[in-house]
């Protein structure tokens, strides 16, 4: 049994453990193998899950962020399961027979046919959408469940926060029990020999109510209701995690609870489309323009609505107010980390960067981004960008395999998250503590327990590393292609690991799968949650 608290870290969880808050978890840990799970760069949802899945690095997979940028369009779109290039660990075991079940695991819509059910995860638009296989399953759970929600929406209001904060928890909490019941309700059905529940909400519980959980801050009497409110969501999510393990123990199987990164403080948001424009590689067209978007999307967030469209994201020029026939270079999309693309002729329409210059110019703007320093509100000054990558020297791919890889990417300091709107001059835009929200963290966390696990044992490993520790784990050849290892240290007995050559994965064309109304649904959830700035 897998069981994926997105963004979880033991620095909210070891103190949580320790107050008594979360005994189930505490005794897993105590008497099993843990420690932390290393994520993807970027350590975002579906870059990092897709690596669970896969056993391979973004530069094989092809999914670094929720949109994806296509260069001949000069457009952007969401990503879905028919953009992962290769099989996923719930495709291998089916081929070779395992019964697997999969409940709201992200980057699983739609969802594929294998040997089990599969129940897709946040990205799913609506309950109208076809989200189960086989698709039948859908209905029974929507009779059984008649509040099912895949939603991880976060309400805002200018009024009643209190009240609307209280509302988003309850909310939390229910998803936290709906998804034990639904995971043990399909497990018997259908049977399995791997499953998997994900709770996607942990990490969105943590963006919105980091004051109330940062080591740091947690002293600090902001608002001792909503602090216990967030606490107490915790202690819901162990109690749900105990029926979990219950359930595991009754079939003898082995335990491995993931995150998909792990999470800290959003210290500030790094703007590198502000210094793309101040050294003239970026051209805005009407500082007016930009100034009436950001003061609609102000009024909005104050009524708590979300009245941006997926237009918006297809063409930047919209929010930048961006001149395309004068950007050399602009971060188109950001995840965390920033996605910079070059404007090259011959790739993308009406290109300006002739590709003897190509090289020439990534490298002056690794130089010059990797040279940004910023003073702290403490006085502390400091690196904004940490790394610069070329990705596929990061990926070990080439462009011609990933073709809409970033030219660039830029790794911010722990702590700032790289937006791509321009909302001043500054290289950071630095958040205040009353206002202090979440982001991830590369550090996430890897429990194990179970008949053959080490008690007392502590371990770093990759995310890359869960997929062929469960194929060895099942006695099965591991894929040669897989950038992963299989974590024999786990186990008191280790598995014989062999391998296999891969067999060959057709893949298709792109392909759209989102309507216009699903895009926009798509686009105010993830707008909601900070995923789209």
């Amino acid at each position: 049994m897998v069981i994926g608290l997105d963004g979880a870290t033991f620095d909210v969880l070891d103190p949580l453990m320790a107050a008594g808050k979360m005994p189930h978890l505490a005794e897993l840990v105590r008497t099993g193998t843990a420690g932390i799970l290393d994520s993807t760069k970027p350590p975002i949802t579906p870059a990092a899950w897709t690596t669970f899945m896969t056993g391979k690095g973004p530069g094989r997979h092809g999914i670094v962020d929720f949109e994806r940028y296509d260069a001949k369009t000069n457009k952007l779109t969401f990503n879905s399961t028919l953009e992962i290039r290769v099989k996923t660990i719930w495709d291998m075991l089916s081929e070779k027979g395992f019964r697997v079940g999969s409940v709201n695991l992200p980057m699983t819509y739609p969802p594929r046919r294998v040997n089990g059910f599969m129940i897709s995860g946040f990205e799913t638009p609506s309950i109208e959408s076809d989200f189960t296989w086989p698709p039948e399953l859908k209905t029974e759970i929507l009779k059984r469940w008649p509040d099912y929600s895949y939603r991880s929406s976060w309400k805002r209001k200018a009024i009643g926060g209190d009240e609307v904060f209280e509302q988003n928890i309850r909310f939390i909490e229910r998803s936290f029990g709906q998804g034990a019941e639904i995971a043990t309700f399909c497990g018997q059905k259908y049977g399995w020999d791997v499953l998997m529940v994900l709770y996607k909400l942990v990490d969105n519980l943590q963006h919105k109510t980091w004051k109330y959980l940062d080591p740091v801050l947690s002293q600090v009497n902001w608002n001792p209701k909503r602090a216990a409110l967030v606490t107490g969501c915790f202690e819901k999510l162990d109690v749900a995690l105990g029926e979990l393990f219950r359930y595991a123990r009754q079939n003898r199987a082995t335990i491995l609870i993931m995150s998909d990164h792990g999470h800290g403080s959003l210290d500030g948001k790094a703007q590198p489309n502000a210094l793309l424009s101040q050294w003239g590689y970026l051209k805005i067209k009407s500082p007016i323009t930009q100034a009436s978007v950001r003061a609609r999307q102000v009024m909005d967030r104050l009524l708590g609505r979300t009245s941006k469209r997926f237009e918006a994201n297809l063409g930047i020029e919209h929010e930048l107010a961006l001149d395309w026939s004068q950007t050399r270079a602009c971060v188109i999309h950001a995840g965390i980390y920033g996605f910079l693309y070059i404007s090259l002729k011959g790739r993308q329409p009406g290109g300006l960067v002739d590709p003897a210059d190509y090289e020439p110019l990534r490298d002056e703007l690794r130089r010059r981004f990797l040279a940004v320093s910023a003073r702290r509100p403490s006085g502390e000054t400091i690196p904004v960008y940490t790394e610069v990558h070329k990705t596929e020297e990061l990926y070990q791919c080439s462009r011609k395999e990933q073709p809409w890889l970033p030219d660039l990417l830029l790794v911010p300091q722990p702590g700032l998250a790289v937006v791509r709107k321009i909302r001043s001059s500054a290289p950071v835009r630095w958040s205040s503590l009353r206002h202090l929200e979440g982001t991830h963290r590369i550090e996430g966390i890897f429990i194990a327990n179970g008949p053959n696990v080490r008690q007392g044992h502590r371990i770093r490993a990759q995310i890359a590393d869960i997929a062929p520790t469960l194929l060895a784990s099942l006695g099965l050849r591991v894929p040669q292609d897989m950038e992963g290892k299989p974590l024999a240290e786990l186990f008191t007995t280790p598995p014989t690991i062999e391998f296999e050559t891969p067999r060959a994965t057709t893949v298709g064309d792109f392909e759209e799968i989102y309507s216009e109304a699903e895009k926009a649904a798509l686009t105010k959830r993830l707008t909601e949650l900070g995923y789209l700035e």
